[in-house]
């Protein structure tokens, strides 16, 4: 059972996961796989749940548009890795909020989070 929200869990094939992000885009997934393999951690995704049809009517199986991101590290949360300096790039920078965020395309950690603009 999660503490709060921030440090939810869910099964992805049948394997305990901590969720990394919920109704993300292939291209936020594809980024977030990356980086956390790159950080040592197995990532697994899935499908978010379609929205429930209203009518009794049969609804065509489409491919999911936005995924579930977890890792098996069950202990991993977000938040803790970017702020408690965790997750480093390809190159071996520290991993920033906006680099998490992907508004910025390099990590530059020599600029704290709270004096950056």
């Amino acid at each position: 059972m999660a503490i709060n929200q921030n440090h939810l869990f869910e099964d992805i094939d049948g394997i305990k996961c901590a969720v990394v992000e919920k109704n993300v885009k292939q291209e936020r997934v594809d980024f977030l796989r990356s980086l956390l393999e790159l950080n040592g951690f197995k990532v697994l995704t899935i499908g978010s749940q379609p929205p429930k049809a209203t009518t009794t009517e049969e609804v065509p199986v489409i491919a999911p548009s936005t995924f579930t991101v977890g890792v098996t590290d069950v202990s991993f949360n977000s938040t803790n890795a970017i702020f408690g300096r965790l997750l480093k790039t390809k190159d071996g920078r520290v991993v920033t909020l906006a680099y998490w965020l992907q508004k910025e395309k390099f990590s530059d950690d020599t600029i704290p989070y709270y004096d950056s603009k």
